[in-house]
């Protein structure tokens, strides 16, 4: 079943390859021309593109809001059975693979590259944004702050694990058991066999280009904006777009150097930086904070999720009226689908040694619960201290959500050391976000190859940093918000497609390992029944 293509030979029409850069031109070009007119266009269009982006949001959360919700949720099906049926012994890469990373490492590149600088964006800003405006319950209630965190917890649980985990498991399956490319077209090869070599695998990788690309400019946005509102909190600056374009061209140089040592040097080490920080600040907060109040609320917390699941998994807001699907549910569905192309294909290229079982559950449950314990730990300290009449966290959020998570440190000891150490790790993450990303879109542009030159890993970390620079200038947070919606839209229903294709790759795998199997008892049985015959006749000569 392995992809071969003639025309992807070096030095054919297809693929331009030289010291510096090594692509797969029907690819690598069209997504550099989409990406340069979306650039230069929002530059030149200025308060124009801002409409636009806005208007795009909402005739997009308009019409595929419940297209969306659907979709996530056929995501977690498709995880779950995937990991209980017959299919969860299969193991990535074959019977006789093993796994590259340990679980601790493999744990850490998992969280720093699905949620990283979002974690530290929302820990604070969404929770407290929920009890002024909650969506099923009376603001100012003892529902109003179940609801906070039960809908932090929709949006940061299982369905965002679940898109990451199918995308993962196919570009892992089809690359490792099935030897084709590490691309996306190739998880599509049961359904159009070797058109994948042809313009319709071409559309496929761009579409998961420009994905990746908007939704990794989505973070990096995100990022610059808090980064930003911590430098102005602890050290004064004014927190201007100039600023968090400044920010995003010092950590792009940074990602580069990143990318250039590559996923063993770079990547991994900062990801284990990454979650070594990380746990300090979650640590500190548990111990500074309302230690019994963290610790309840995370597993009443836990519970009001799991028991309103349904409730709140199958929202589609079709009898209220507002902007709450559109500001926040459909933003982050759309947000993870646009993210799954990157998240997937990293998780994928670090996988490989795993069972499909413990590839999903592992994707699914251990992130999700060390994320409900980081919101219980911000969103629930700052709950805490709200409700309590301690401080007034949640003016500070409407008035500006990049300022939440520093509002929340000054309340505890060593605020300013906490709150530098906060920047330091949106960074961190801002730049492990960056070069994790690039080098998925060289594989994505060089036609599945997994080591690309160290001069297109270098383009496409400074690309990245570009589109999120231009998008915060074409329209802030509203312009990061549409840039993800409208890529995430026609990936949606790519991924959907790509769910069945995977079931139908696996069910051959499994027929195959079957066969094997039957084969093997054969074999042994014969090798019984030849020792048998030997013994008899050493039997008869003695």
């Amino acid at each position: 079943m392995a992809l071969k293509d003639e025309n992807d030979k070096p030095g054919s029409k297809r693929t331009g390859t030289n010291k510096y850069f090594d692509i797969h031109k029907p690819v690598f070009w069209p997504s550099v021309i989409i990406i340069s007119i979306l650039i230069i266009g929002t530059l030149l269009a200025g308060d124009a593109a801002e409409e636009a982006f806005s208007a795009a949001q909402t005739n997009i959360t308009e019409w595929a809001s419940w297209l969306f919700v659907a979709g996530v949720n056929i995501f977690i099906a498709y995880s779950l059975y995937f990991a209980f049926s017959k299919y969860g012994n299969i193991r990535l890469g074959g019977d006789d693979a093993k796994p590259e990373f340990s679980k601790m490492a493999w744990f850490a590149m998992l969280f720093s590259a699905g949620m990283g600088i979002g974690l530290m964006f929302f820990a604070v800003a969404e929770p407290m944004w929920h009890l002024l405006y909650p969506p099923h319950a009376e603001a100012g209630s003892t529902e109003a702050i179940r609801d906070a965190m039960g809908m932090t917890f929709l949006h940061w649980g299982f369905h965002a694990w679940a898109v990451y985990a199918i995308v993962g498991l196919a570009l892992a399956f089809f690359s490792y058991n099935r030897k084709l490319p590490l691309s996306f077209r190739s998880v599509f090869y049961p359904l159009l066999g070797d058109r994948i070599n042809g313009w319709m695998g071409d559309v496929i990788d761009i579409l998961a280009v420009l994905a990746t690309m908007f939704g990794l400019a989505t973070s990096l946005g995100l990022g610059a904006q808090q980064a930003g509102a911590g430098m102005e909190y602890v050290f004064g600056f004014e927190n201007t777009v100039n600023l968090q374009v400044f920010i995003i061209i010092g950590v792009t140089i940074v990602a580069v150097g990143s990318v250039v040592l590559g996923i063993h040097k770079g990547v991994k080490v900062l990801s284990e930086f990454n979650i070594r920080l990380a746990g300090l600040f979650l640590l500190f907060i548990l111990i500074a904070g309302p230690t019994l109040y963290i610790l309840g609320s995370f597993v009443q917390n836990t519970g009001h999720y799991l028991q309103n699941f349904p409730k709140y998994a199958f929202w589609t807001q079709a009898y209220e009226e507002g902007e709450f699907m559109s500001t926040w549910t459909v933003f982050y569905w759309a947000w993870w689908i646009s993210w799954s192309p990157y998240v997937g294909m990293f998780i994928a290229r670090i996988s490989k040694g795993r069972t499909i079982k413990e590839f999903t559950l592992g994707v699914l449950i251990v992130p999700t619960m060390v994320t409900f314990l980081w919101m219980s730990g911000f969103g629930g300290s700052a709950l805490f201290l709200e409700t309590g009449g301690l401080a007034e966290i949640a003016s500070a959020v409407e008035a500006d959500q990049t300022t939440s998570l520093f509002v929340l440190l000054n309340e505890f000891p060593f605020g300013i050391i906490t709150s530098f150490l906060a920047i330091i790790l949106v960074l961190s993450f801002f730049v492990t976000s960056s070069d994790s990303g690039s080098l998925v879109i060289d594989g994505l542009t060089s036609g599945g190859k997994i080591d690309s030159p160290v001069g297109q890993r270098i383009f496409w970390a400074s690309t990245e940093g570009i589109v999120a620079a231009v998008l915060l200038i074409g329209g802030g947070l509203g312009a990061l918000q549409a840039g993800a919606i409208s890529t995430g839209f026609p990936f949606v229903i790519l991924l959907l497609v790509m769910c069945y294709s995977l079931q139908q790759g696996l069910r051959l795998e499994h027929k195959e390992m079957v066969a094997d199997i039957k084969e093997g008892e054969r074999d042994s049985y014969r090798e019984i029944v030849k020792r048998a015959i030997k013994k008899q006749k050493e039997i008869k000569e003695e």
